[in-house]
């Protein structure tokens, strides 16, 4: 055995252990974590944030070793099927639509099920593991989202599994760029580039993306690409990317007022008519007279008719219900106000800042992006994902302490009903809340 490889063993024996214990443990939750067992969900997710913390607490400079770390995590989930999502059942059933040439936005899987079926391999099997609520309403996922859907079930061929191999290898390799470029814009902005382990050993990341395959990784891809773009001033390529982005997941259109300061009027003007350009060419595939009026359906229920893991809704349902409110009623109209409020909170964002360098607005889309998750009534585990990845460029942690507070919310999917406990929300919420302040006194105390 040579003799650097002993001391390597010899200097890294803690953090050999860690990662080797990472490893079992996320073989332990992709292949052999029910559901239902919250218990050991908790226990798993627990103990491999606190294996990421102190790797990164000993190796945090060591970028070759926590890159191999985070890359052989996600390899662990390579052949697993998802276990706390069944949103893959819906990708791959659009993706097959799409790449047979059907429009996913024309027809709910309860309709084709009744005369289109046979363009859908494994049919059946797709439609009852999608559920109820997702068959019985249009596709909400962009076009990009779409198109790599397709991809994916074309790699895939008639297999589920091959369907689920590609689409994990993808949203891998998806990571794996936000590593790099997220390490690249981190030196141009004069940050340490071992912030970005925060994102990529962070178990959340690795649980929800990788294994539960979540695309909001392409997403973020394109996004961390646009914004790296931009701080070496191709603002221009920078704005077909960031297209690229809202065309998998249509949060980043949160933030494009924020450019405006940051850009100027005048560069804004093209900056702007770039991403409408880019958006309108990929969406052509699809559009149709009955496509607006569908995607905008399915999207106006996302405010109107679904709640999970809220925070100030939740405070506020129970208060209007306390004074006789009818929570089926009580979430539409506070679905009216949710987009007004969002609004406001970007416009202050956009121009109460007097200086606006890239730093600032990264700052400022985190604080857009955290007051929106705050009032939104649902709040899914992996939604935080963006969070953890743009306060890596902030002096901010607290979305970290939310990415870990989060495994709380996954109790209800141990019930029956679905039903969530208040206890364990105001736990997780009391959490971020208490550490979001004590950072907020700590800045100003700095100042």
């Amino acid at each position: 055995m040579p003799t650097s490889f002993k001391n390597f063993l010899k200097l890294h024996k803690v953090s050999l252990t860690l990662a080797v214990l990472s490893f079992v443990f996320y073989y332990t939750f992709a292949y052999h974590l029910p559901r239902t067992d919250f218990i050991k969900l908790l226990t798993l997710f627990v103990a491999l944030f606190f294996f990421c913390f102190k790797l990164i607490q000993f190796e945090k400079h060591n970028f070759r070793f926590l890159l191999g770390i985070g890359i052989i995590c996600r390899l662990v989930f390579l052949f697993a099927e998802p276990n706390l999502s069944q949103d893959f059942y819906r990708f791959i059933w659009d993706g097959h639509l799409v790449a047979n040439g059907n429009n996913p936005y024309l027809y709910t899987p309860d309709e084709l099920m009744q005369n289109m079926v046979s363009i859908i391999p494994n049919a059946q099997e797709l439609y009852d593991g999608m559920g109820s609520l997702s068959a019985r309403h249009y596709s909400n996922y962009p076009p990009l989202n779409q198109l790599i859907f397709a991809l994916a079930t074309i790699l895939g061929g008639k297999s589920l599994f091959g369907s689920l191999f590609a689409m994990r290898s993808i949203i891998i390799l998806a990571d794996v760029g936000i590593f790099y470029f997220g390490r690249r814009l981190l030196k141009n902005l004069n940050r340490s580039p071992h912030l970005i382990f925060w994102y990529f050993i962070n178990p959340l990341v690795i649980v929800e993306l990788t294994g539960n395959l979540h695309f909001e990784g392409v997403m973020l891809f394109f996004f961390i690409l646009s914004m790296f773009l931009l701080s070496i001033d191709k603002w221009k390529t920078a704005a077909m990317v960031i297209a690229c982005s809202i065309s998998i997941k249509l949060v980043p259109l949160l933030f494009l007022p924020i450019f405006l300061k940051y850009l100027g009027w005048k560069k804004s003007i093209v900056f702007y008519s770039i991403i409408g350009i880019t958006s309108i060419a990929l969406f052509l595939p699809f559009n149709t007279p009955e496509f607006i009026d569908n995607y905008s359906r399915t999207i106006k229920l996302w405010f109107s008719n679904f709640e999970f893991n809220s925070s100030l809704y939740n405070l506020a349902k129970k208060t209007a219900v306390h004074f006789d409110a009818k929570p089926w009623e009580f979430i539409k109209e506070y679905g009216k106000i949710t987009p007004l409020i969002t609004v406001i909170t970007v416009g202050l964002f956009t121009f109460f800042p007097k200086k606006y360098d890239l730093n600032r607005v990264l700052w400022s889309m985190m604080w857009v992006l955290t007051i929106y998750y705050f009032i939104s009534t649902t709040i899914h585990p992996w939604y935080i994902i963006f969070l953890v990845l743009l306060s890596i460029f902030t002096t901010y942690r607290y979305a970290i302490i939310w990415s870990a507070a989060v495994v709380l919310s996954y109790y209800a999917y141990s019930q029956a009903d679905f039903k969530e406990s208040l206890w364990l929300l105001g736990i997780e919420y009391i959490s971020v809340f208490a550490y979001l302040t004590y950072e907020i006194v700590a800045h100003r105390n700095k100042k």
